[in-house]
């Protein structure tokens, strides 16, 4: 038979096994490589190149989902919940490289361990690509990885069975309220009555510049009008303040009286407009460099950004794909729409282009090699383009190369690169897996145990005594840092709250990228010493 027929094979059949599920649990994708295990241990082989070029194009896309949220995460409310995923990895890394010393197993074998245990399929392609060995990684990986899943799955399921209910479902307190009503983004009407600010503009008030907060309309004869180009404060005016309450209060005790209730004629379907930013005239700029309301009549209201959606401040920087509210006159309106580029299609179009040269900036970063007293370190073609992916997801786009690309056209590329990978992997060690586990039976299983075990219990207890985290927030992060997916679907049905998707979603890149580069690093400290 062909191999590259029995490539497409193997793929399908790990496909439709993956998607089976056995008391709320299935493999997923990460089915093909016990397949390909299976086949490989008959002898047949597949076309050689396929597993390199899939796991450079699944890491390089893993860093292009993970960039907009990795380092955000590190300076923003979730660097606890980041933190925490931090010491998971690391626990990890620790036992692991305990166990391969206490039983004495090998160094590549230990990786795949680790990466099975922590379910990280990035981390089975970083040590496979940095080892001698890499069937010792996949076989070890092949052990792990059910282990890794079911673990996980159980703690979640015992620590909701201990939990006393009011820490599943917890009622909404008066200060959960307060946190809501200040987080939304919420209008409320201002009267001027500050005579400090008599005769300036909104931009040269610096209460104002300095705050996510835009004055968006003016009450004009009992009708809320957009702001025009060249008004200035008078007394009596009528404001519409737009941001975060928090900002809104802080704002209006410079401006004058704040109103809770707004009373008035409001045109929001011909005065107010999403455009998408797609021209280099706009991205790249400030709003106050930009002048859009002195120039042009429209105010940027709002400003949608990685599925999150904000009020900018004047030092706000527009990027390429920013959804912009624009709130102006109809006219003003259609005429600033060409400068600003709003062509969604741009943002439907894969750019093959970018993700070419993005990969092969990667590959070459991930040769460059670094000598520590005798210790060579090198990115390799896993770690290199998950960081050149990192850095093209956090800017969005750099000089000619884009690092955004539609969601759809993303999943395909992750799963077809992860597939290609794992079919090839897989195949590799099938001929090793008897060796192997008659060699070393069920240690392996042990050590495979404890690597799962010691760091869910030392993320759980830190989330718990040190930073005090609910229960919900606390499962979350820790799914996060163990890059389990079937964890945080056993959450997400247990209970209704949104608590464990966010932490979930601030522990998870740390921890991917965090597991992705430690693994070949403890592959290679372990050959070292």
């Amino acid at each position: 038979m062909s191999p590259l027929v029995i490539l497409l094979c193997i793929i399908a059949a790990g496909l439709f096994l993956g998607r089976l599920s056995i008391l709320g649990i299935s493999f997923g994708t990460s089915a093909i490589l016990f397949v390909a295990l299976l086949v490989g241990h008959f002898g047949w082989t597949i076309p050689d190149g396929f597993g390199t070029l899939g796991l450079a194009l699944f890491v390089y896309c893993v860093g292009i989902s993970a960039g907009p949220t990795f380092f955000r995460g590190l300076a923003s409310r979730g660097k606890v919940m980041a933190c925490l995923g931090a010491v998971i990895v690391v626990t990890g890394a620790a036992i692991t490289w305990c166990c391969a010393k206490l039983l004495d197993l090998p160094a590549d074998l230990a990786g795949g361990l680790m990466a099975g245990s922590m379910t990280s399929t990035p981390a089975l392609g970083a040590i496979s690509e940095s080892v001698e060995d890499p069937a010792a990684v996949a076989v070890g990986f092949g052990v792990a990885y059910p282990i890794g899943i079911i673990s996980v799955v159980l703690f979640v399921q015992l620590a909701f069975k201990w939990a006393s209910p009011e820490s599943i479902a917890p009622t909404p307190s008066s200060s959960d309220s307060d946190a809501l009503r200040d987080s939304s983004i919420q209008r409320r009407m201002v009267e001027i009555v500050n005579p400090g600010i008599v005769g300036k503009r909104p931009s040269q008030v610096e209460v104002l510049s300095d705050s996510r907060c835009q004055i968006s309309r003016v009450l004009v004869q009992s009708r809320w009008t957009p702001t025009p180009p060249d008004y200035a404060f008078a007394i009596g005016d009528r404001v519409m303040l737009l941001g975060e309450y928090s900002e809104i209060a802080r704002v209006a005790e410079t401006l004058g009286v704040l109103h809770e209730e707004e009373k008035a004629i409001l045109d929001a379907d011909h005065e107010r407009k999403t455009v998408v930013v797609t021209s280099p005239e706009i991205y790249g700029h400030t709003l106050k460099a930009l002048k859009l309301r002195s120039r042009y009549g429209v105010t940027v209201a709002r400003i949608r950004r990685y599925e999150i959606e904000f009020v900018p401040s004047s030092q706000t920087q527009i990027l390429f794909g920013d959804r912009l509210t624009l709130v102006g006159e109809s006219s003003n309106l259609a005429n600033i729409e060409p400068i600003v580029g709003h062509r969604p299609r741009t943002l439907n179009e894969t750019d093959l282009l970018s993700v070419v040269i993005g990969i092969a900036i990667g590959i070459l970063v991930g040769h460059a090699e670094l000598d520590f007293e005798g210790l060579t370190v090198s990115l390799g073609i896993a770690g290199g383009p998950l960081m050149v992916g990192l850095l093209l997801g956090h800017f969005r786009k750099v000089g000619p190369i884009r690092g955004s690309f539609p969601p759809a056209a993303m999943m395909l590329m992750t799963e077809s690169g992860l597939a290609l990978f794992l079919a090839d992997a897989g195949i590799k060690a099938g001929k090793n897996v008897g060796p192997v586990l008659a060699e070393h039976g069920l240690v392996l299983c042990f050590a495979a145990l404890a690597i799962v075990s010691f760091p869910l219990l030392i993320g759980y207890c830190m989330a718990r005594f040190v930073f005090g985290l609910s229960l919900l927030q606390n499962l979350g992060a820790t799914c996060g840092g163990m890059t389990s997916t079937p964890g945080l679907a056993v959450l997400t049905g247990a209970t209704e709250s949104s608590q464990p998707v966010t932490s979930y979603v601030a522990a998870y890149p740390v921890a991917l990228v965090m597991i992705t580069i430690l693994g070949p690093l403890l592959v290679e400290i372990l050959n070292w010493m």
